[in-house]
């Protein structure tokens, strides 16, 4: 053979080594093909002074469980990590329920799993609250079906848990606006539209409050409508429970009335806990189904239990979907004024 052909079979071997570094393959130290690693972004503070608490804990527990490498792509917000499985640096992300959504809806990144909430569901429900006695709680609880509760709210003093706050307003408003209870006021692409929505359908004393305000969060929305500021408050199902209902009585708010007093309207939907989003494109469904299955299979050993209760904060995984995790959200939150685009631009790195 001639020097000029052997050069170009070596040319073409190099080159086809080359794809298996770039590509699905890689070479390891001794030398022989090996898998590439699954990664997944995840934010890594410079140090950990507690081993327990360590994400790496998580990456060398998976990838003993699948028998595949599985590296932590490091990123500092939800923001970052939407970029980093929309250009192909990460393959999965857990991130917060709005980052999840503008992922599905923008970007089509899908719903692997979810985490769990304390009560071992996957979301909390965002309810209206109202005081017994009350023309609302009245109408919710006569047994007529021609009385409307929600209705009744339109010039009542609102207590929100402040603003573009999910259970406290993003929700509900796009529930009293996706059925026709109230229309949106002003510019219908504009998120500022929805304050005016706000003041229009409630009254201008309701109660947007800034963090750090004495009726901001789930409990100062309670406080509000306990104190007599307002006369609907915001929130999620366990609300109440949470502040009021705990069975040392000192470890109540001091706002707190009695239990009775407080009439929870029927649920508005459902608020997502943390998905785990994923790129379609850049992962099988094969790694995918066995990263899910370790993630889930958590919940059965104690080393498993630790790296929930420490790492990821949740006390299990559960699979799901987009349509299953994400669907409700979806469904509200698109008729709130200039919500993609607000959304966009929140998760935008």
């Amino acid at each position: 053979m001639s020097v000029k052909p052997i050069f170009i079979v070596l040319i073409i071997l190099a080159s086809s080594l080359t794809g298996c570094i770039d590509g699905k393959q890689r070479i390891d130290d001794g030398g022989l093909i090996a898998p590439e690693s699954i990664k997944i972004a995840f934010s890594i503070k410079d140090d950990y002074s507690n081993f327990d608490e360590n994400p790496y804990r998580l990456a060398d527990y998976l990838s003993q469980q699948i028998g595949k490498p599985v590296e932590l792509y490091p990123i500092t917000s939800d923001a970052l990590a939407l970029e980093a499985l929309r250009f192909g640096s990460a393959d999965m992300a857990f991130m917060d329920g709005g980052a999840g959504w503008v992922g599905w809806q923008k970007y089509g990144l899908q719903v692997a799993a979810a985490d769990m909430k304390s009560d071992g569901k996957t979301y909390y429900q965002a309810h209206a609250w109202v005081l017994n006695g009350s023309d609302v709680a009245d109408a919710l609880q006569d047994g007529n079906e021609s009385t409307d509760p929600f209705a009744l709210l339109q010039g009542k003093t609102s207590c929100h848990t402040g603003w573009l706050k999910s259970a406290g307003m993003l929700i509900p408003m796009g529930y009293l606006i996706g059925n026709n209870y109230t229309e949106v006021i002003g510019d219908s692409e504009d998120i500022e539209s929805l304050r005016n929505t706000i003041f229009n359908f409630f009254n201008a004393d309701a109660s947007i409050p800034e963090s750090g305000t004495p009726y901001y969060g789930y409990s100062g929305a309670m406080k509000c409508l306990s104190d007599g500021k307002g006369e609907v408050a915001f929130a999620k199902d366990s609300t109440v429970d949470t502040y009021c209902n705990n069975e040392v009585v000192e470890d109540n708010d001091d706002w707190c009335l009695d239990l009775a007093s407080y009439i929870k309207l029927p649920a508005f939907g459902n608020a997502p806990s943390h998905p785990l989003m994923y790129q379609p494109n850049s992962i099988s469904d094969s790694d995918r189904a066995a990263i899910v299955s370790a993630l889930v299979e958590l919940q059965d050993s104690e080393d498993g239990r630790s790296i929930l209760q420490n790492i990821l904060n949740t006390p299990g995984i559960v699979e799901s979907t987009a349509e299953q995790h994400l669907n409700s959200y979806s469904g509200l939150i698109s008729h709130v004024p200039g919500i993609s685009q607000y959304m966009e631009e929140k998760y935008q790195a």
